[in-house]
């Protein structure tokens, strides 16, 4: 499931905002902000020759006719645009730009539900009318489990609906307040200074005044109304998709695609759409990663000489194994050197598929790069899908697992909602407030691992445009090895104390695409390469 965080909403963060939209570029050092020294990065590899790298970007879809990705999406080559032929026998017709294994002939999956919900469903048929003194030996571990889910998926279910009531509440008072303010204070920027100039009121401005003081009083000081309330609108649309969907037992996305989903390892299905029906995830993702550096338009990413794949398995809800797993195997067989995974989940009922797919990249020496989760966690106490564990024990070696971070180095540096954990994550990442295209040639601000985890992806595509002999274990070392420490640095740890950075991943740093690259050229020096 992709996440975005509303400021309004229990999971967000009190954080500065930083003066320059493109802040995580910048260079700790010279511009005072927790960056990653980009322009550095650029300046050491100047007049070096590089070569193009595929990244694929396992999402909700992309806007391809973006102003700043259009020109730097991957193209099939082998496959003509429009002429229904699968013209490189690869089993997906006309997959010009990538590919949708969410889609189908019958249209194109939006909203799903929760893996969670899938799960209640499934075990509820099985014993949801049987007496528990009447299951046989056999099933009691499984028995067990669906007790435990059926007490989460009700809880979790009831919850969310009193907080999707108390939004459309709060939405319908803030709409008429607004409307009241703007009128009665003759100004369309409502702050609360403002606001509390208000003196002579009539009952339905004092209950304007009311509702507009509660709401901003939390926030910073110059905050607009209208800004809160379109950050409510959109939680309200949330909420209405985790309590219409997510967790709605009576809902079947996989009508449209018309794959037979009980057989988890079929692999020719879904459609061309790689936009979809909603693609501001991936969108923004794809940016990050790459948006043109060369156009003079919008924003630059990361990476100078990356081609993005689409490749679209995720829903609004939550994504299904077999759709990853064959987003994997697309990505690889389609000659993707990276791939970018903004997505997870806290069950994988079929993950012996995603582990063979993510062994059939490691074989093939494609890096795969995770967000860590925005629950609070600690990664190495709960279960994150997917992730590098094969259920043989053994770890992939090809993975980078990333948390989020933000501009500044007090105790907010990590993102209050970001998942982490000694063993389980890598690297921490910028992740808060990241400027990045959005559909429609926009722009926005966004938060979220989803964000961290592609700067992961673009640093490492970089390297590789750079430095193509090295290997994925390689890539992965290297941008460990060169992560920015802080010494004893004390932060709020995710969901409540406190803890040193260095605590929080394995590698205990911010990822650096100067040092990473300092670090690849004397890996480049050492084994004599001539690139």
């Amino acid at each position: 499931m992709v996440c975005i965080l509303f400021a309004v909403l229990p999971c967000s963060g009190g954080y500065a905002q930083p003066s320059n939209p493109d802040w995580h570029l910048d260079d700790p050092e010279k511009n005072l902000v927790q960056g990653i020294s980009l322009e550095r990065a650029y300046e050491k590899l100047r007049g070096k020759p590089s070569t193009a790298v595929i990244v694929a970007i396992i999402d909700s879809g992309i806007d391809i006719d973006h102003e700043d990705l259009k020109g730097v999406l991957w193209t099939n080559q082998r496959e003509i645009a429009g002429n229904g032929i699968d013209d490189d026998k690869n089993g997906y017709v006309d997959d010009i730009h990538g590919w949708s294994f969410i889609g189908g002939p019958s249209g194109d999956v939006n909203e799903d539900t929760f893996e969670l919900t899938r799960e209640f469903v499934r075990l509820d048929k099985k014993f949801g009318l049987l007496p528990e003194n009447k299951i046989p030996g056999r099933d009691r571990k499984e028995y067990e489990s669906y007790k435990s889910i059926k007490d989460k998926f009700t809880r979790l279910r009831d919850k969310n609906r009193e907080e999707y009531a108390y939004y459309q509440r709060l939405k319908r008072n803030l709409d008429l307040s607004l409307d009241t303010l703007k009128a009665t204070l003759h100004s369309e920027l409502l702050t609360l200074e403002k606001i509390d100039s208000l003196q002579s009121q009539t009952p339905t401005q004092s209950f304007a005044k009311g509702i507009a003081r509660m709401v901003l009083q939390n926030v910073d000081a110059g905050t607009d109304l209208q800004k809160i309330k379109d950050e409510i609108d959109e939680a309200v649309e949330q909420y209405r998709v985790i309590v219409g969907y997510g967790y709605n037992t009576e809902f079947d996305s996989r009508k449209v695609i018309g794959d037979n989903y009980s057989n988890p390892r079929e692999k020719y299905y879904g459609n061309n759409n790689v936009r979809g029906p909603e693609n501001d995830h991936g969108t923004h993702v794809a940016g990050i990663v790459a948006a043109d550096r060369t156009n003079g338009t919008g924003i630059n990413g990361i990476a100078d000489n990356a081609r993005i794949m689409v490749v679209r398995a995720v829903p609004n809800g939550d994504e299904r194994d077999k759709d990853v797993a064959n987003g994997i195997r697309y990505a690889v067989d389609n000659g993707a050197r990276v791939i970018n995974m903004s997505f997870g989940k806290s069950l994988s009922p079929d993950k012996a598929v995603v582990d063979e797919a993510v062994a059939y990249a490691e074989q093939r020496g494609v890096l795969l790069v995770h967000g860590a989760g925005n629950e609070k966690h600690d990664n190495d106490k709960r279960d994150n899908f997917p992730n590098r564990n094969y259920t043989t024990g053994k770890k992939a070696a090809n993975w980078l697992e990333v948390g989020a971070t933000a501009s500044g180095t007090g105790k907010d540096f990590v993102a209050d909602f970001s998942n982490y954990g000694k063993k389980g994550v890598d690297v921490f990442a910028p992740g808060v407030d990241i400027y990045s295209t959005m559909p429609g040639n926009k722009y926005k601000e966004q938060s979220g691992t989803s964000m961290a985890s592609p700067v992961v992806t673009g640093i490492a595509a970089l390297l590789w445009s750079y430095f193509p002999d090295l290997t994925a274990a390689q890539i992965v070392e290297v941008i460990k090895n060169s992560t920015r420490k802080f010494d004893r640095l004390r932060v709020n740890r995710p969901g409540g104390g406190e803890a040193e950075f260095s605590e929080l991943s394995s590698s205990g740093g911010l990822v650096n695409a100067y040092t990473a690259v300092n670090l690849a050229l004397t890996i480049q020096n050492q084994t004599g390469q001539k690139r």
